[in-house]
This record gives C-alpha cells, structure tokens and sequence, in this order.
C-alpha cells in the first residue's frame, strides 16, 4: 500500500510533463527502477511469509519429537526386560513362571580330636582327627508365583532341596529342606508347608553349616517342620508396626533320653501351638529395630504318659549403624528335644509310674560387621543348659559354641567364607570334651 502511495505521489508529480510531451530518458530511467523495486518487495514479502508457516509448522511438530523417542526408549527396555525374564524363568505346565535359585556350596574342612566321627559335630565326644571336602551341602531351589486369587490376594511359594542325606561321597540322596505355598492379601497372608519353628525364624550366618542350621544343639531350635499358620500385620504408624504369627506345627518326637525301655508306645508325631508377635520400628531406610517374643505348646505322649512341651522366646535384630548388626534369640523351658536340639535327646524322662519333662534354656548371638563392601564379619556364640538336677552322670549338662566366618564376595554372586569355631560339651561327672572346626567354603549363587 505504501508502494502504491509513493508512486501515485511521483506520477502527480510528473503528470504535467508527460502532459506536454516531454519524456525524457531520466523520467524513463526513475520508472524502470520503481517496477524493479515493486517486484523486488513483492518477492521479499512471498519469502516472509513462507518462513512464518514453515516456522509455525516446526512448532507445531517440536513437542511430538521427544515423545515419538521416549516412547521409543521406553519399547527398547521393556523388550530387554522381556529377553531377561525369558533367560532367567521357565513356565510350568500350568502357564505361570518359576524361577530356578539356590547355592552351589564346595566345603572343605578339618575337625580336631572330639568331632563325635562327624563332619560337623552338633556335639563334641572323643574321635581322631578328621578332614574332608564335600558338595552335598549344595542348595537347590525353585520359586514360583501366580496371578491374583480371589480378594485380590497373590499366590506365591518355593521348595528347597539339598544333597546333604546318604553316605559321603556317594550315595548322597535328594532331600527336602523347606518348602511353602503362601497367598497374601494387603496386610494378611496365609502359609501351609514346611519351615522353621514359627517362633524362630532366624539363624546365624554361616556357610560352614548349612545341611543343618548352624549353632545346631547350642541354642538354634531349628528344625524344619510341617506347619500351617496366618500373619497379620498391624500399623501404628508410618515406620512402627507389628507382625503376628499364629499357626498350628507338626512335631516330630523322640524317644526318652536315658534309653529305658518305654512302657507303652510313643506318638511320633504331635499337634503344636506356636506364636510369634514381631515389633518393629525404621529409624530410617537403613536402620530398623525388631524384636519377638514367641511360644510354643504341644504335648507328647509316650508310655502311657501326657508329658507338656512349652517354652517362651524372645528373638531380635537392631542395626544401630549402616555397618554394624546385632541379631539373635533365647528360650526357656521344657521337653524341646522335638523341636530340634541336635544329638541332645534330653526332652524328658520316663519313671515306672510317673513322666518329668526337662527344664531347658538357651540361644544363640551373633554381631555382624559390614567391613567393607565385599566384606562381612560374623562372630557367634550359642549354647543350650539343661537343669542338671534332673539329669544323671554321663549326660550332658552344657553345650556351648563360639566362632567367626568372614564373607568375601569375590564376585557379585560368588563368596569365599573361612570359619573357625569352638564346640564345649559338659558332661556330668565326666567333664569337657572339646572340638575345633575349620572350614572353608566357596559359594557359588544362582
């Protein structure tokens, strides 16, 4: 417009001399510019306005980019995840996936004088000196879990397996360690299979004993039982809670521990009540404070006898530094040999007319210390002390155990782990015999 302004002011201008004919070559020469400077701004203002749209246009599509590419990156690591999940899973004929665990364990050991002619002696009694090397403490495991059930619960479980059974080094056979199938809903669950006792769920760390639980006979009550029970949890607070366990446990019972003649026969296996309150408190993401009392309460029957079966635990874990654990567990009270003391068959005696269970009281402690990042420290110590007053000489008044391991983990799933330890027997009127373990093992996690 303001073109066209310009040039209708000029031809006013020189309107009177084209009027009188006079059009010289200047007048000729301004007109010819102004049609190439017309064109000229025309051009200009096509080449605006195709870069206003073009520039509108990689607005409009700027935003799309980076989402077309996460979305992208977010396709590439699922599909990874994918291929992961295809290598470490297998599907059971029933189309859900179980996941193949365990530990392949190599020990080597040496056992002096008083090692009982075992490998790992639970107590200590006169032998010569013994050596080996073995792997039938190898672990195997599978773990397996389901789609949601009914009230929104999860199926979950697992079955470990060990060679530890048989006659070393051949004949070892396939044996059942522990196994469970569990359902859980948001703050219930509900477990049927076979575990530890429920009120002692927890163990020293040890690679030195582990086709048997370590400080076995000197305080770990241990044994794997058949066992249904339910857990509820209950919250006091964002970082305080409590977890209670209550359930029903298969005992497995043992003869009279003198070795007389039993009038009558022995029920090999009992109905127990057993509990366990766990308290805990997060001081942060990593440090907590737990600690449980618990009980057991069954009855054996044997020689025509009702003979009682209780005790109270006590069991904790508190990590007050980042490096630095404390865990363990205590118990008192009488006829526990069913629950797994080791060779201690001393649970209870049988007179002609009359039954008396064994007052017992023990457990175990272990302090642990995070070295450095492959390295853990672990001391221990255990013991168990039956009531001497009902016992008799030649039975065992005390058995107590202490000792350190090292855990080097050479690789992420590879540990090296020597151990020493001390195993004292008192005998009654007979004194102490004395073992000590050496053992070395390499552990590799799968």
């Amino acid at each position: 417009m303001a073109n066209c302004i310009n040039r209708f002011g000029l031809a006013l201008c020189l309107w009177p001399l084209a009027l009188a004919g006079q059009t010289s070559p200047e007048v000729t020469g301004i007109l010819e510019r102004l049609d190439r400077l017309e064109r000229a701004n025309r051009e200009l203002a096509r080449q605006v306005q195709t870069l206003q749209t073009e520039l509108a246009a990689v607005r409009a599509e700027a935003p799309a980019a980076p989402a077309a590419q996460t979305a992208a990156g977010q396709l590439e690591i699922q599909e990874r995840r994918i291929d992961e999940q295809a290598q470490s899973k297998v599907e059971a004929s029933q189309k859900f996936p179980i996941q193949l665990t365990g530990m392949a364990l190599f020990n080597t050991f040496l056992d002096s004088r008083g090692n009982n002619g075992s490998d790992y002696p639970t107590v200590a009694a006169p032998a010569n000196e013994r050596a080996g090397a073995t792997l039938r403490q190898t672990t195997v495991g599978l773990l397996f879990h389901d789609p949601k059930t009914f009230w929104g619960g999860t199926v979950h479980g697992s079955v470990f397996m060990d060679f530890y059974t048989g006659t070393a080094p051949i004949g070892q056979t396939f044996r059942l360690r522990t196994g469970s199938i569990q359902i859980d809903w948001k703050s219930t669950s509900v477990m049927a299979g076979q575990e530890k006792p429920i009120f002692n769920p927890r163990e020293p760390s040890s690679l030195a004993q582990a086709g048997i639980s370590p400080l076995t006979g000197a305080g770990n009550l241990w044994l794997w039982l058949p066992q249904v029970r339910v857990e509820q949890d209950l919250s006091f607070g964002p970082a305080t809670g409590l977890r209670a366990r209550m359930g029903v446990v298969e005992t497995r019972e043992v003869a009279p521990y003198d070795n007389t003649p039993v009038p009558g026969v022995l029920a090999p296996a009992r109905p127990a009540l057993e509990g366990r309150f766990e308290f805990f408190h997060n001081l942060d993401d990593n440090r907590k404070l737990e600690f449980a009392p618990g009980f057991h309460s069954s009855v054996t029957h044997a020689g025509g006898f009702s003979i009682p079966s209780n005790l109270f635990s006590l069991d904790w874990f508190f990590n007050p530094w980042r490096r630095l654990e404390f865990s363990g567990a205590f118990y008192s009270g009488q006829n526990v040999a069913n629950l797994g003391t080791g060779a201690i068959n001393q649970g209870y005696v049988l007179y002609r007319h009359s039954a008396a269970a064994i007052q017992s009281k023990g457990g175990w402690g272990q302090l642990t210390l995070r070295a450095a990042r492959r390295v853990d420290l672990h001391f221990f110590t255990g013991q168990q002390d039956d009531k001497n007053s009902q016992l008799g000489a030649g039975d065992i008044g005390k058995n107590f155990s202490f000792g350190a391991n090292l855990f080097f983990r050479i690789a992420p799933n590879v540990i090296l782990a020597p151990e020493v330890s001390q195993l004292r027997t008192v005998y009654l009127a007979r004194g102490t015999v004395i073992n000590n373990h050496y053992d070395l093992a390499l552990a590799y996690l799968f």
